[in-house]
């Protein structure tokens, strides 16, 4: 089933933009390039609605948080959210300061992904204002969260992915 979905990205080749942190960035692009899809990495305030109207998909990463940065998050995600195009939000360390959780609950507000990726600790966060995120390491396993994934995905009408040393994804639906 997965190599049928990975034959359909290749045929399809979509430009996926990402916003996303320069830790990753480099890892994102290989992989979207391994499974057969084009990225784009654009933070660019001036650029990011023009990039969002031609991709077909958006990753949101808040691992590198700048107000312009935040700012062309915003922006290509409600012209992404007006296509319907999906969209991926991973809220790095969530939890760990007021400006990344203000950040990143905003963004499932407003911008309203598809799919949230989150540890444990920043789910917990996103749903609460709180928890024990320390950086970007998780205080909380999967288990843990388990119904707070769940009411997410339910309030945020998503799919939520707790990673761990055993993902848990669910859409809330008990």
């Amino acid at each position: 089933m997965v190599w049928d979905d990975v034959r359909q990205i290749r045929a399809q080749a979509p430009l996926v933009l990402n916003i996303t942190n320069y830790v990753v960035m480099n890892t994102t692009a290989n992989a979207l390039l391994a499974i057969g899809a084009s990225p784009v990495m654009a933070h660019a305030i001036d650029e990011a609605e023009d990039m969002a109207r031609i991709a077909q998909a958006l990753v949101i990463n808040i691992g590198t948080l700048s107000a312009h940065w935040v700012e062309s998050m915003f922006k290509a995600g409600r012209v992404a959210r007006e296509r319907g195009i999906g969209i991926a939000l991973d809220p790095v360390g969530c939890g760990a300061t007021a400006y990344r959780t203000e950040t990143a609950q905003r963004l499932v507000r407003e911008v309203r992904p598809s799919v949230i990726r989150g540890n444990a600790s920043e789910i917990k966060a996103l749903l609460h204002s709180g928890g024990n995120t320390r950086g970007v390491d998780s205080q909380d396993a999967p288990d843990d969260v388990a119904a707070d994934a769940g009411e997410l995905a339910r309030s945020a009408r998503c799919v939520v992915s707790v990673s761990g040393p055993v993902d848990l994804i669910t859409d809330g639906t008990p």
